[in-house]
């Protein structure tokens, strides 16, 4: 079954990634987004990611979907606060989702299902669950630091995490799609 037939006008895309979505973050993060953070420039939604850079698209098949289906399926749908800002370096601002374990369960869960693909292709040594705000080099530290000020007057944000997303795209831009949308377990808090 092909999971990839994108419309004419959006390219091939190039690379995939495992998120969760975060729609409750929209009103808060999105006029941020759109001009501080590239992935919201390709169709990214707001997000906290589970796995990235995932498989080549081509790879993506039933067999490749229902493993994944298994993986998730063993992390229940679990209630999440966001309640601070934080910075990697003075580089990229985030939000800091609470509590941090269910999304490095997720991570872990879906890593040892495809362990050829480390989170952020193995370039860090610890993974930080993140909803990504802006970045310095895209509007300035000074940009970047207005908006976390803005942020914060909308905080804390509390939201129930129930699906994760498969999506594919490249770096073009609202080139990002969604492949297949997997609903977390009922239970867990």
């Amino acid at each position: 079954m092909p999971y990839l037939s994108p419309a004419s006008d959006v390219p091939p895309a190039t690379q995939t990634a495992v998120i969760v979505p975060v729609p409750a973050a929209d009103p808060l993060v999105d006029r941020h987004r759109r001009h501080l953070d590239a992935a919201a420039s390709w169709g990214v939604p707001a997000h906290v990611s589970v796995l990235y850079p995932f498989v080549e698209p081509a790879r993506v098949d039933d067999q490749l979907i229902a493993t994944l289906a298994a993986a998730l399926g063993q992390v229940a749908a679990f209630d999440c606060r966001f309640a601070r800002t934080r910075w990697f370096g003075r580089d990229v601002l985030w939000l800091d989702p609470e509590p941090a374990w269910w999304f490095r369960d997720l991570t872990a869960s879906v890593w040892a299902a495809f362990p050829d693909h480390a989170p952020y292709g193995g370039a860090h040594d610890e993974v930080i669950p993140h909803l990504t705000i802006g970045e310095s080099r895209l509007g300035g530290l000074s940009v970047v630091q207005e908006a976390e000020r803005d942020v914060q007057t909308g905080l804390p944000l509390s939201t129930r995490i129930e699906t994760v997303l498969l999506i594919a795209g490249t770096k073009a831009p609202s080139s990002w799609r969604v492949l297949h949308e997997f609903r977390l377990g009922a239970a867990g808090s």
